[in-house]
């Protein structure tokens, strides 16, 4: 939900436009800061945002995306065995036109991908399906070694430039990680030919809807070295995660969380708040800890729709933030409560940046600081000042 003035909002940001008197109440009760969740050198993804936020060391356990989507969806891989995120994306002509393929439902997603699997894969590729446009592609032998482009970072750019490519300087196994971009790029465009005339695409450009007419891997590793939150940290004996995507879903299983499905969320801006805030309230009376994750900002900053960002951060204001702590400002035991976003997705860019992000730490007791509101500059006057690498999971367990 951070993001950059927007000049049509007399150069505030959607944070500082947005109605949030919940977050406005807890920044004014408790403690503020920044948090830089993507270190130098890392792509401002969400797997980077998100270990960092649970205060992983990325240089030591980041091995991409895929690896945790394959996690989420109960894919154990192997030694030898490669993952990549599998985006279901929009092209006409040469362009790319979306990263979702119009946020394609998970119905429609599973019956192309099962199509590809009966139609591409051999001794070495096999492809999962996983929820809406986000699935999984899995190759045996395969080097990582190789570069590839986030699909959300490039809508409306030419394609066949932003395609697996090696480059010069990239170290060792060059002709294996040539081969395996090789066989990546074939697959993309052997998935172009098949999807075209699909009868689930062909029904929906019927209904005006964008089809789901290539796949675009991306962000390929191998099994991480993660070890469970418990271990670091031994005030959470018990945790669990709730998130409609599959990536977060998967960093949570590596960590030692548990995964609790709820009913209707979506991972857009029409997902059921008050099932998520139930099915966290719940956690709360048996788990220390509980991380709930709301996307929905997220995919409004991609599509560049400032209105619907700025719906999103008030829902999750006013049907979220605001009933959780209503719910547990009581409670015998105490509760703490943080509140920030990944990383920012401003909707001029449509993607995200490695900006540090604004962040509200409050429980029963704490000393207040001076920050009144909750947004990308009040952040700036709190008391933590600037947060890296795991002060932040530091703090909130300490």
């Amino acid at each position: 939900m951070a993001d950059w003035p927007v000049e049509s909002l007399n150069n505030q940001t959607l944070l500082q436009y947005a109605n949030t008197p919940n977050m406005d109440m807890l920044a004014g009760m408790g403690q503020n800061g920044l948090f830089r969740t993507v270190p130098e050198g890392f792509h401002p993804g969400s797997e980077v945002a998100n270990l960092s936020v649970l205060g992983y060391n990325l240089s030591k356990v980041y091995e991409g995306r895929g690896v945790l989507e394959a996690a989420s969806i109960g894919v154990d891989l192997q030694p030898g065995e490669m993952a990549m995120r599998c985006n279901l994306v929009c092209v006409e002509g040469d362009i790319l036109k979306n990263h979702s393929a119009g946020h394609i439902s998970s119905e429609e997603a599973e019956v192309l991908i099962n199509y590809l699997q009966e139609e591409l894969s051999d001794d070495r590729v096999t492809f999962y399906p996983g929820v809406s446009y986000r699935h999984l592609l899995v190759i045996k032998d395969g080097n990582k070694h190789f570069e590839t482009t986030p699909p959300h970072d490039v809508p409306l750019q030419p394609f066949r430039p932003l395609l697996a490519s090696v480059a010069q300087d990239s170290g060792l196994h060059t002709d294996k990680a040539i081969e395996t971009a090789n066989l990546i790029n074939d697959l993309i465009f052997r998935s172009q030919e098949l999807l075209q005339n699909h009868p689930i695409n062909q029904a929906r450009i019927s209904k005006g809807k964008d089809p789901a007419n290539s796949i675009w891997p991306w962000s390929p590793g191998y099994r991480p070295q993660m070890e469970p939150l418990s271990v670091t940290y031994p005030q959470i004996k018990q945790g669990s995660v709730i998130s409609a995507v599959d990536l977060i879903q998967g960093i949570g299983r590596y960590a030692g969380l548990k995964r609790i499905d709820v009913e209707g969320a979506t991972g857009l801006y029409d997902t059921n708040y008050e099932n998520k805030v139930a099915a966290a309230l719940n956690a709360l009376r048996t788990d220390d800890f509980v991380y709930l994750h709301i996307e929905a900002s997220d995919e409004a900053g991609h599509e560049g729709d400032i209105p619907l960002k700025i719906k999103t951060i008030e829902n999750l204001d006013s049907r979220v933030v605001g009933p959780i702590y209503e719910a547990v400002k009581d409670w015998d035991e105490p509760v703490t409560i943080a509140v920030l976003p990944d990383h920012p997705t401003p909707c001029k860019l449509r993607t995200h940046t490695s900006e540090p992000i604004p962040f509200i730490l409050w429980y029963p007791g704490i000393e207040a600081d001076s920050v009144q509101k909750y947004d990308e500059e009040s952040a700036k006057q709190g008391v933590y000042g600037l947060l890296k690498e795991d002060e932040f999971m530091r703090l909130i367990c300490q």
